[in-house]
């Protein structure tokens, strides 16, 4: 039986990719990108953008920890770093700016507007795994060091969203003409508040963890 402990694990993993990947944000700016490609084409590079995003993510979650250690970066010196880093990206998303966090900056945009297979570059990185989306990898599974069935809900979450945003590449033009901009923003804003308290409450924890305070 799942207890409740994971089923919270899993939504606050599924919340914070959900905000740092973006995958409603990201299906309108690929069918930006891609028009006037083939369906077949378009069907082609969001599968390959999807699953070169998620190998990208998957390594960073199985071996983020060995990164860190190798680094000399300690549990709480990364909750303290990521708290930030998704505090600066829910900002970002409850004001509706673009950033190069969790999207493609101006230059990367223009040269992804005269790309034909725009599946590795931008899409895979940095759309869906961007820095953003990373650091939260890293952060989400250090945060459950140790702790195996919370390790899997997390990984769990990570496989959710990469196959919603997968879903939503495949069906971007309808997405970009039913929610448009408004709605794109209502969304943007509604899941960067909810991440700003995430992120807030990994700071918290960092510090308690630093021993700084006693």
């Amino acid at each position: 039986m799942i207890s409740a402990q994971l089923v919270e694990t899993f939504i606050i993993a599924f919340t914070t990719f959900f905000a740092t990947i973006g995958p409603v944000d990201v299906a309108v700016l690929y069918a930006a990108m891609t028009h006037g490609s083939s369906p077949r084409a378009k069907r082609a590079m969001a599968l390959r953008g999807s699953l070169i995003a998620f190998a990208i993510l998957a390594s960073f979650a199985l071996g983020g920890q060995l990164l860190l250690q190798t680094l000399g970066i300690s549990l709480a010196a990364l909750k303290v770093a990521g708290g930030i880093l998704l505090l600066l990206i829910s900002i970002d998303m409850v004001f509706a700016r673009n950033s190069g966090m969790t999207s493609t900056t101006d230059e990367e945009q223009d040269e992804a507007v005269h790309k034909q297979d725009v599946s590795v570059f931008p899409l895979a990185t940095p759309l869906i795994a961007g820095p953003g989306a990373i650091g939260a990898t890293m952060l989400l599974m250090a945060n459950h060091q140790g702790q195996t069935l919370e390790q899997s809900a997390v990984f769990a979450a990570l496989v959710a969203v990469i196959a919603l945003t997968l879903l939503l590449l495949l069906l971007a033009t309808q997405v970009q003409r039913l929610l448009g901009v408004t709605g794109m923003h209502v969304i943007s804003r509604v899941f960067g508040v909810l991440l700003s308290a995430l992120a807030v409450q990994f700071m918290f924890n960092g510090l308690k963890d630093s021993g700084l305070f006693g």
